[in-house]
């Protein structure tokens, strides 16, 4: 008998990535045949996004490909939670799954391949660890350690999704970080929608959580992802120090969204820009090379000139390494939605002004390291060579013929652009 042949792809964040290795980890162990061409397929599956305006243009454009085809449909991911009758307009077929339900996927194939439609959008909490999975990239195992967030941010179509905070427990998250480790994988990405407030249900700290992790032996690195400013001012002591264990990545992703308390105020964040200082500040101090990420929104409602010239200001100040910039784009159903609007050539013109900034302080940055040498985890391919990160997650490309992928090795920067390093 000819396994069912299904193809599957994925937009959005590493918990999205996650869900996604999971699903076809699923589905391979009952024998489903899983491939990389949706030309070949019986059924496919699309994992969505829809954290940003553009970002929801894109699915809608792979949603109406993908039903081209014809061929029975899952929409799976964030979409169906925030936007189910939006899908059904496109694709009134189309079954779809909620990042909760992820554990029937199973179920949701088998009916969808004999023609019926299947609907999983409720909330079950469950852990979504030491699940089979097949990964993306085989040296990095993406763990989530929680889903679901405290926040009630005035612009987040997420939190619709994926729910209010539901942390896993610690020993689950050892268990399959161990798993990980013995099938070869050299990188553990902490991931959440807000690592910073895992464990605040249950009683557990993520500092706790990464020294538990730490303890396992063996040669890898652990990537700590987001985490909101609000959350981390309270465990920031604790969170410098297990941040100092050699196997932690020197990469801290704090998004500020904006140089303006007054914006802030309006975007429901809950810290200022002096807990945003404060937190930066005292992690320069103690791991001086540590890389610092920010996301920036561009734009939102109200934001007036002097409200962007803050947030110049405070790029310049801080200089951080990597400045993810968005242009505010209203979400539906969010309370942002209902504010007044900024003409979209002023939103377009000040996102121009922010990534000339930032583009030179990331090449003045990386400038820096020319001359460094030290260890490198290898962790990438790319179509000439491969992508390595030192202990401060600094790209660096390394162009090679020798296949050294999931490798340590000592390298030498020789030179360095605004996005990495040589």
């Amino acid at each position: 008998m000819i396994s069912m042949r299904v193809y599957s792809e994925v937009f959005g964040c590493s918990s999205n990535v996650a869900d996604y290795e999971i699903a076809l980890g699923l589905l391979k162990q009952v024998n489903f045949d899983i491939i990389d061409n949706e030309k070949n397929s019986d059924l496919n599956i699309i994992f969505t996004c829809m954290v940003k305006t553009p970002t929801e243009q894109r699915m809608i454009h792979r949603i109406k490909e993908l039903t081209k085809s014809n061929k029975p449909l899952v929409v799976a991911g964030c979409m169906p939670k925030t936007e189910k009758e939006l899908i059904e307009e496109i694709n009134p077929k189309a079954s779809m799954i909620g990042p909760d339900s992820l554990e029937k996927i199973v179920d949701v194939v088998n009916t969808t391949v004999q023609g019926k439609k299947a609907i999983f959008l409720e909330d079950q909490r469950k852990p979504k660890v030491c699940l089979p999975r097949i990964r993306k990239n085989p040296v990095v195992d993406i763990i989530e350690v929680s889903n679901g967030c405290l926040s009630n941010c005035s612009y987040c179509q997420v939190k619709f999704a994926r729910g209010r905070l539901f942390s896993y427990p610690a020993e689950l998250i050892i268990k399959e970080a161990r798993q990980a480790l013995n099938n070869g994988c050299k990188e553990l990405w902490i991931t959440s929608q807000d690592n910073s407030c895992y464990g605040k249900d249950t009683g557990a700290t993520l500092p706790d959580l990464l020294n538990e992790i730490c303890k396992i032996e063996g040669k890898f690195f652990v990537r700590v992802g987001m985490m909101n400013p609000l959350h981390t001012k309270l465990i920031l002591n604790d969170l410098i120090q297990v941040y100092k264990n050699e196997k932690i990545f020197k990469f801290l992703h704090l998004p500020v969204q904006s140089g303006s308390n007054r914006i802030l105020n309006l975007m429901k964040r809950g810290y200022n820009i002096k807990d945003f200082l404060e937190i930066v500040k005292k992690f320069k101090k103690e791991i001086p090379e540590i890389t610092i990420a920010t996301d920036v929104i561009v734009g939102f409602p109200g934001e007036t000139e002097e409200d962007f010239e803050k947030t110049l200001e405070l790029i310049k100040k801080v200089e951080p390494n990597v400045v993810n910039i968005s242009k505010f784009g209203a979400r539906p159903k969010t309370e942002a939605s209902k504010m007044k609007q900024i003409d979209k050539k002023i939103v377009n013109e000040r996102s121009v002004r922010l990534h000339k900034l930032v583009k030179r302080i990331s090449l003045e940055n990386n400038r820096k390291w020319i001359g460094w040498q030290g260890e490198v985890l290898v962790d990438e391919k790319i179509e000439d060579g491969f992508v390595g990160r030192n202990f401060a997650y600094k790209p660096i490309i390394i162009k090679t013929k020798e296949n050294i992928f999931g490798k340590f090795f000592d390298f030498k920067v020789k030179n360095a652009t605004k996005n990495c390093l040589q």
